[in-house]
């Protein structure tokens, strides 16, 4: 098990630094863009966020 979630952690790292090292200044507006939205909207998106990826282990497995 603690491998598993040592790989889908390590995935998640090298997905999530693929934008900031190809497109380094649109990861950067988009940042400064982020900085800007309220509290409620970003905690939706965490939720969808979690929500879709909840469905997807649930298809994937």
């Amino acid at each position: 098990m603690w491998r598993e979630i040592g790989i889908a952690f390590s995935l998640m790292l090298v997905i999530e630094g693929i934008i900031p090292f190809l497109y380094p200044a649109r990861w950067r507006q988009l940042v400064v863009t982020l900085a800007y939205i309220d509290n409620s909207t970003l905690r939706l998106m965490g939720l969808g966020s979690m929500i879709a990826g909840i469905i997807l282990l649930y298809l994937f497995n």
